[in-house]
């Protein structure tokens, strides 16, 4: 790479690691913790590349872009930020940002798109009336949480097609919440005050239905949920229709809860209806693909329910080991209702494993589904046995008050007295090594670490032939 880069991020150790990493690729580099001092490099006519943070002490690397494009329209800018929300995707692509990272990077990756923003200079016409930045007032209730890598993406290609005219096809298996990203692609696009109209397969039985609806959205935005159960006379009408619909200015959405292309491939879907709609197609990851979302958005339902008026509860490490080993067949629609049942059957503030897996076992589940895939039958028994196991010695234990009650805070003791032996039993299985007996355990391995020191347990390192 050749050029110069100007780095603004409040954070010492990014402005060193980027500093040695575009040096070493042989760009020249001005690293600053100051927006101030990265306008002043601007105004000077300094720098090929700035790669900036949002959130900075003395401003916002979001709010300062359109003043940098009209300062110098060829200058391409990547902000890269720990707001990794759909509105921070959103908020770079209307204020024309080069690129968009989330935090933490990948540093080939971004060192990948620097070197593209390099060879791509691009030079626009300057904007005498730029478009406005959202502010964080319009962030206060955001339709999609996340912050893993699959959803980052998703966020980005969100940003990228909000005010393309082109029709969207959003697919995804049930519960992955394509409803909530047909939503976003309205309300945060040119397009948010007018009508926006959705439409199943059942209002588009009548010969005339397609016409009345596209006459409510004219000027906004029609979404055709469930297009894969649309009869074949209802695809041949729809088609139909659609070739005049860029003449009423109505932008087409629809949901497919299926391959779509599978199925316009194999004959079960009109392949002229699908080239129609697939303009560009969205594809919304399953939960088990996200898991590292499950406890923020675990967390972001019981903060919901708290403004309902309910009491805020709290996902202990335990708990939210449960929640992130579970394959959750229904998606994101099923975490929300099972948080839901959680937030408001329990009388304490924490939530309990226990809780957790009553409520995973109860009707409407899928309790056959909790373990791995890839558990053995075998597997099963054994853990069918443990059960049993603990069972009978926890009765016996009662059995030993001669009916009496035994002392309070069992729940407690019971717990510690169970960690204990297969905390050490595990640390013992891994060699001593505490991140990869984390990662058996299912815990976090600061989680581990405490509990160590809690239970007084020594650890040994050592080679373990396993």
């Amino acid at each position: 790479m050749d050029g110069t880069v100007l780095v603004a991020d409040d954070d010492r150790t990014i402005r060193t690691v980027l500093t040695q990493a575009l040096t070493r690729a042989g760009c020249r580099v001005h690293a600053t913790g100051s927006m101030q001092t990265l306008m002043k490099w601007v105004e000077e006519g300094r720098g090929d590349v700035v790669i900036s943070d949002v959130v900075m002490p003395d401003g916002n690397g979001l709010e300062a872009l359109p003043r940098i494009l009209k300062l110098r329209p060829d200058l391409p800018v990547i902000v890269i930020s720990a707001q990794n929300t759909i509105m921070t995707a959103i908020q770079a692509a209307e204020a024309d940002a080069f690129d968009y990272l989330p935090k933490p990077f990948d540093l080939p990756e971004l060192m990948k798109r620097t070197a593209k923003a390099l060879e791509r200079k691009r030079v626009r016409p300057v904007d005498p009336t730029p478009t406005p930045v959202r502010t964080e007032r319009d962030v206060d209730d955001l339709p999609l949480v996340g912050h893993s890598a699959a959803m980052q993406e998703l966020y980005r290609l969100v940003a990228r097609v909000l005010n393309v005219d082109l029709p969207v096809l959003i697919t995804g298996e049930s519960g992955v919440g394509k409803s909530l990203i047909a939503q976003a692609l309205h309300d945060f696009s040119d397009r948010g005050s007018a009508p926006f109209v959705i439409a199943s397969p059942d209002d588009l039985d009548r010969p005339d239905a397609v016409q009345s609806l596209l006459a409510r959205a004219r000027d906004g935005v029609i979404l055709f949920d469930g297009i894969q159960d649309l009869n074949d006379a209802a695809q041949g009408r729809l088609a139909r229709v659609l070739d005049a619909v860029s003449a009423n200015n109505t932008r087409i959405l629809s949901i497919s809860q299926g391959d779509l292309g599978q199925a316009a491939a194999n004959g079960s879907f009109r392949s002229d209806l699908y080239y129609r709609l697939a303009g560009i197609v969205i594809p919304v990851p399953p939960l088990r693909d996200r898991i590292e979302d499950i406890v923020g958005l675990a967390e972001h339902f019981l903060t919901r329910v708290a403004q309902d008026g309910m009491n805020k509860r709290h996902l202990p490490d335990d708990a939210a080991s449960m929640l992130r080993a579970y394959p959750w067949p229904g998606n994101v629609r099923e975490l929300e209702n099972l948080i839901s049942r959680l937030a408001v059957t329990g009388a304490d503030d924490t939530i309990t494993a226990a809780e957790v897996e009553t409520a995973l076992g109860a009707p409407g589940a899928s309790p056959a589904s909790f373990a791995p895939s890839n558990t053995s039958h075998v597997q099963d028994i054994g853990d069918a046995r443990l059960t049993d196991t603990i069972a009978q010695h926890l009765q016996r234990y009662f059995d030993l008050h001669g009916g009496a009650l035994p002392p309070t805070g069992l729940y407690q003791r019971i717990l510690r007295e169970m960690e204990l032996p297969l905390i050490e039993i595990a640390l013992d299985a891994t060699g001593g090594n505490q991140a990869r007996c984390a990662d058996l355990l299912g815990i976090n391995r600061n989680t581990l670490r405490k509990k160590i020191t809690e239970l007084e347990i020594e650890v040994t390192r050592r080679r373990k032939l396993m």
